[in-house]
């Protein structure tokens, strides 16, 4: 059974306040087309930004082929002067290489903390460039969480997983795939902590993972000047058309108090559902000690508690 496919919803933006609206009602992403985006759709060329960002040292992936496991960790990570890394993402082939000639790589930037302590904030690590941006007001600026440079080369595929913070992916240059699985779907992708281990969207192992058909994808293509709403909690995975440019913009949807304050990539569960799971792990391990008849049963029950807290 092949999986069924929906289009992104295309929203048309007026204000903030009816965004915030529609989304409190409409918890599924939503595409902003031709939204000002200020000059960076124009001007940030591979040469421009070389030249403005050039001796700055980024973290990058590089990957033999362009799908990239963060399960399987089928890629290395290289530190590379900003110039030298934005023309090899550039180019399909290279004369110098790490592990092959026609390697992909990706830089999803990080906070300048070594350590990393501190958030990705295009304003902090790249002032240069950051006043070239239109950020589309979507949030309240306290509840900002972090800015993030995304460029990638042609192929490049990210694999499925979720954030807890709402946020937007600003598309400059290149067009990019993204596919979206609701939270509903969750059970139906295998995940492994935050990720699916369904590396493959497209032809994926039915054999491994035989519910996977049972999902909705729901699929866009970001065209420069594109917007992408992406609700906290949805699943998605993203395919550079061609080299790409982008920036993802995360902003705290939840009380702030909720999130963990080690959180630098918006990716740890809010703090009540942290407790909730580590209670769900205690339960399994008390219930182990029990003979697999009575353990089974106790777990059906846990199961309807569960499902009726969730219809509730």
């Amino acid at each position: 059974m092949s999986i069924r496919k929906e289009n992104v919803e295309n929203y048309e933006y007026t204000t903030m306040e009816d965004f915030q609206e529609h989304i409190i009602n409409h918890r599924r992403p939503l595409l902003l087309k031709n939204v000002d985006i200020g000059e960076c759709k124009e001007k940030w060329t591979v040469d421009y930004l070389a030249e403005v960002l050039g001796p700055n040292q980024v973290k990058v992936h590089v990957c033999p082929v362009g799908n990239m496991s963060f399960i399987n960790k089928n890629f290395t990570y290289k530190t590379l002067e900003f110039k030298d890394f934005i023309k090899r993402a550039a180019a399909e082939v290279h004369s110098e290489w790490f592990l092959c000639e026609n390697e992909s790589y990706y830089l999803r930037s990080i906070g300048s903390d070594k350590r990393g302590r501190d958030v990705a904030d295009i304003n902090k690590q790249f002032p240069k460039i950051a006043k070239d941006v239109r950020f589309p007001r979507l949030f309240e600026d306290k509840d900002f969480f972090s800015s993030v440079i995304r460029i990638g080369s042609r192929g490049v595929q990210i694999w499925t997983h979720y954030d807890v913070m709402d946020n937007m992916l600003i598309q400059v240059s290149g067009e990019k795939r993204v596919a979206l699985f609701s939270p509903e779907d969750t059970h139906y992708l295998y995940l492994s902590g935050d990720k699916s281990q369904v590396l493959d969207i497209d032809n994926p192992d039915t054999t491994a993972f035989p519910e996977f058909s049972k999902a909705t994808r729901y699929e866009t293509l970001l065209s420069p000047g594109d917007v992408l709403f992406i609700p906290a909690l949805w699943h998605h995975n993203t395919v550079a058309r061609v080299f790409g440019v982008g920036l993802n913009v995360f902003w705290k949807n939840l009380p702030h108090e909720m999130y963990d304050k080690t959180d630098v990539y918006g990716n740890k569960d809010p703090l009540p559902a942290s407790k909730a799971l580590s209670d769900v792990n205690k339960a399994i391990q008390s219930l182990s000690v029990l003979p697999k008849t009575y353990r089974d049963f106790y777990i059906q029950r846990a199961i309807a508690a569960l499902e009726d807290a969730k219809l509730s």
